[in-house]
């Protein structure tokens, strides 16, 4: 279908296509077994300015939105998911500081961000702050010095490997959502460490940690926005970046349908191929209808969100998210079952975007929670 481009949106998809086609397909298997954090990718992303997608022109961007964003995503993720979401963290650790960020953070921050120079990571998320985000345990006392932060962060993706995280910490102890702030916490800051990196179903190039801060002394000009606001920059945060989830989900998608198109076109039985099948094609008819529908609603909505014309753009990018994210497994399956016995060999690639599909429908809110999420909007709206 025509989407209707303009000049920087089709420069942005092409130089993703192209570095995925030509730097990340050769190695991807290599990184998935060795589970590496994709260095050497993250450098020729950097050098293409891609990195600077979502941030303003005045700190070294390219002054695009999340639809920008979405067709990066979506390009990286039809060769490997694990470099998708590697890099589409960026956008989640510095989206808060553009939003909500003093002049004077912008200035210090988003110009490295923006190069590729250092990699930024986004944690809210503790042992039982997951769904119920509003649980956060992780303090930041303030003091005369500035705020000393102590607790845990977990499954941060970027973790260890960026070097900038904003965190959400709570501030007013008792007052749930209301006593959670936004802050920056630099690598290298005494007393903030990393803990075990987590050995992942899928994604696995990209990196999944620990936080751990022990008395971490940050000044006070580390504070984005005002304290209590923390959960909800957080949550316009999720409503953005969401369409980036559902656009991982449809690259992934799409490389799988590719895999076992290709497949069916080459593989012989009973003396012809066995995408003469009419069985096999109508799967592949279906797997084709879900992967357009997907892309065109993940569009819609972040075309949606970049509008500024709705005062919530919560329910459409929940459901980009989960409709993709669903219509992901179902594509990812299929695609293994149509190649059969190779397909459940890691020697082709139809068994890593399936497991690289899964957690698509987890993490940014798992998809019964953003049911729930729709649902409530349905109230609203109606």
């Amino acid at each position: 279908m025509e989407y209707f481009l303009n000049e920087l949106q089709t420069t942005v998809r092409d130089l993703a296509r192209g570095i995925a086609e030509e730097k990340v397909l050769p190695v991807r298997a290599e990184l998935d077994e060795k589970e590496e954090f994709p260095w050497a990718i993250v450098r020729e992303i950097a050098a293409s300015g891609l990195y600077g997608i979502a941030i303003p022109e005045e700190y070294g961007g390219i002054g695009g939105g999340s639809f920008e964003l979405v067709l990066a995503a979506e390009q990286l993720a039809r060769v490997c998911g694990g470099v998708a979401v590697t890099y589409a963290a960026n956008f989640l650790g510095s989206d808060i500081l553009i939003d909500n960020g003093s002049p004077e953070q912008k200035a210090r921050f988003l110009p490295d961000i923006a190069s590729g120079e250092k990699l930024c990571a986004f944690a809210i998320t503790e042992e039982t702050a997951g769904s119920d985000a509003g649980a956060v345990k992780t303090t930041a006392t303030k003091t005369v010095d500035g705020y000393v932060i102590n607790g845990s962060k977990r499954f941060i993706t970027n973790g260890g490997d960026a070097a900038i995280y904003t965190i959400i910490a709570r501030t007013e102890p008792g007052k749930s959502a209301r006593g959670l702030s936004a802050f920056i916490v630099e690598k290298g800051t005494p007393g903030f460490s990393f803990g075990r990196k987590e050995k992942k179903m899928g994604i696995r190039t990209s990196s999944t940690r620990e936080l751990l801060f022990d008395d971490c002394l940050i000044p006070r000009e580390n504070l984005i926005g005002k304290e209590g606001m923390g959960f909800f920059y957080a949550m316009k945060l999720f409503e953005k970046s969401r369409p980036g989830i559902g656009a991982q989900a449809l690259g992934i998608a799409q490389g799988a349908f590719e895999a076992a198109y290709a497949h069916a076109k080459e593989r012989v039985q009973f003396g012809e191929a066995v995408l003469s099948f009419q069985a096999i094609q109508h799967m592949l008819a279906n797997m084709a209808m879900d992967i357009e529908a997907a892309r065109a609603l993940i569009y819609a909505s972040a075309r949606t969100i970049d509008s500024g014309l709705q005062k919530s753009g919560n329910m459409e990018s929940s459901m980009s998210k989960v409709f993709a994210s669903d219509m992901a497994m179902r594509v990812t399956t299929d695609a293994v079952q149509i190649m059969g016995g190779v397909g459940y060999m890691r020697d082709y690639p139809a068994e890593k975007f399936m497991r690289d599909a899964k957690i698509t429908q987890m993490y940014e809110g798992t998809n019964q929670i953003l049911r729930n999420i729709i649902a409530n909007e349905l109230k609203k709206r109606y």
